[in-house]
């Protein structure tokens, strides 16, 4: 490995990098050594989402610089819930659902890491916390932890005046062990996350110094938020899913085509693989032209996370409809019954009903203001009804919500 530009130097170009405990020795570990690191995934779902894509692009770098990743399942410590960038308590889940759902995970994550010939670990921290003896844990890891210093690390502060239980104020200890127990398993050096991990990170860090007297570290990544500093990843229906079940990946190509301008040189550094000089270039772009950075952005993250073929449909999809006004077999469709229509549907409930209007009040606000047309005709009547006869020639209805939310019904 070089000494010269080694794998933080591509981490921080790009923009991963937020915070680091020990910023000139982990860089120059990272270039001389192979290095054994960490990061966590809590089981609280069956499919990953575009959250966790960031700490997965930045796992494949790593790896792809020779450093072994360890994904770390969260079937312990789902079953606490972290507090950080919570206001309210996690719901609680049984033992079942969450292995069902760490299973999902380990699934998902081995379409990008290479998980053969102990190129990367696997582990779950419910091995060894769902059997931990309580005052062993307080002994041999509990005075280790000031409670001063906890009360003032911002994931605790922000539940103070909700009210923090105890219950949840374990979970620093529980990650900071897992550190401790992956460092004597598999010789983990480095723990890896999000930026709003920072003060569970430094605990794991400070308790395996203190426990092993070795040099271990920390590092955070930027989160992905819009301008207004909202978390990405969230649509109108919910989380955007890694799984093309939950997510299609049409709708996943979709909502990278339409992030912000603002946004376009930050996602291309940080989740594609273009070279950094290609997603300059395309951050520069202009007015009409940024909307063919947003194309390569989509397209290229769509290829990552759903292979060529799928990112090439999504992409004509898109084209096909935009560009020529055409119709797509890949558009979101939802099918009726030629009933429901007999009696005719109104645009309004369409547009709820589609998911291209999250309310009837969001509905009748885009027709008064000119942005609902249905097979190239503008809506003017916010009750207008359609029936049967309104349909072309395909059978079918094509809702547009202004240039970029569009949406096909279908009778049967």
């Amino acid at each position: 490995m070089s000494e010269e530009r080694n794998v933080y130097d591509v981490l921080l170009e790009r923009g991963f990098i937020e915070q680091c405990t020990h910023e000139n020795e982990l860089r120059e570990l990272l270039g001389k050594e192979k290095v054994s690191f960490y990061i966590g995934f809590d089981a609280t779902a069956d499919s990953l989402t575009a959250g966790h894509f960031l700490t997965i692009m930045a796992m494949m770098h790593m790896q792809k610089a020779g450093h072994r990743p360890i994904a770390l399942l969260g079937g312990g410590t789902t079953m606490i819930g972290d507090p950080s960038g919570k206001s309210d308590m996690r719901t609680m889940m049984t033992k079942e659902k969450i292995q069902h759902n760490a299973k999902c995970f380990y699934e998902q994550l081995s379409r990008f890491i290479d998980f053969d010939n102990d190129h990367a670990v696997i582990a779950n921290n419910a091995d060894w916390l769902l059997d931990l003896n309580y005052v062993e844990f307080l002994r041999e890891i509990g005075v280790h932890f000031s409670v001063n210093k906890m009360l003032t690390a911002d994931c605790y502060k922000q539940r103070m005046e909700k009210g923090l239980t105890f219950f949840e104020f374990n979970y620093m200890l529980m990650q900071s062990y897992d550190f401790w127990k992956l460092n004597q398993l598999y010789d983990c050096r480095l723990e890896m996350g999000g930026n709003d991990q920072w003060s569970n990170i430094i605990g794991g860090v400070e308790l395996v110094r203190r426990k092993e007297q070795k040099e271990v570290y920390g590092l955070t990544f930027k989160l992905l938020t819009t301008s207004e500093g909202i978390k990405m990843g969230k649509t109108m229906k919910g989380a955007v899913w890694l799984d093309p079940l939950k997510t299609t990946p049409y709708e996943f190509f979709q909502y990278w085509r339409n992030i912000e301008d603002v946004k376009v040189e930050e996602c291309l550094g940080l989740l594609t693989f273009l070279p950094m000089d290609e997603v300059r270039r395309l951050g520069a772009l202009k007015d009409a032209e940024i909307n063919h950075a947003k194309e390569v952005l989509a397209y290229e993250i769509t290829k990552i996370v759903h292979g060529e073929e799928e990112a090439k449909k999504a992409l004509e999809a898109a084209k096909a409809v935009f560009a020529n006004g055409r119709k797509s077999e890949d558009m979101p469709t939802t099918e009726y019954s030629k009933e429901e229509f007999d009696e005719g549907r109104d645009i309004i409930t369409l547009l709820v009903d589609t998911k291209l209007c999250a309310t009837r009040s969001e509905a009748r606000r885009m027709i008064e203001q000119g942005g609902i047309s249905v097979n190239d005709t503008k809506v003017t009547d916010i009750k207008q009804v359609f029936t049967p006869d309104d349909f072309d020639s395909d059978g079918e209805l094509i809702i547009k919500k202004g240039k970029k939310g569009f949406h096909k019904v279908k009778t049967h």
